[in-house]
């Protein structure tokens, strides 16, 4: 489930941001090009979060 809202929150953020950058350029937006980097920061953000370790750091 936690790979769904991942993928449900950066795909409306990626798509947000790719709408304001077009605007802002003066192209056209294109949803194919958000889609597409919306799967890419799915995979970045979630191999992130499994390179990050879980437990707790001890102190010395």
């Amino acid at each position: 489930m936690k790979f769904f809202w991942t993928f449900f929150w950066t795909f409306l953020l990626v798509h947000m941001a790719t709408y304001v950058v077009s605007s802002m350029q003066g192209n056209a937006y294109d949803v194919a090009t958000g889609s597409l980097l919306a799967v890419v920061a799915t995979i970045i953000v979630i191999a992130i979060a499994n390179v990050l370790p879980n437990e707790p750091v001890e102190h010395h």
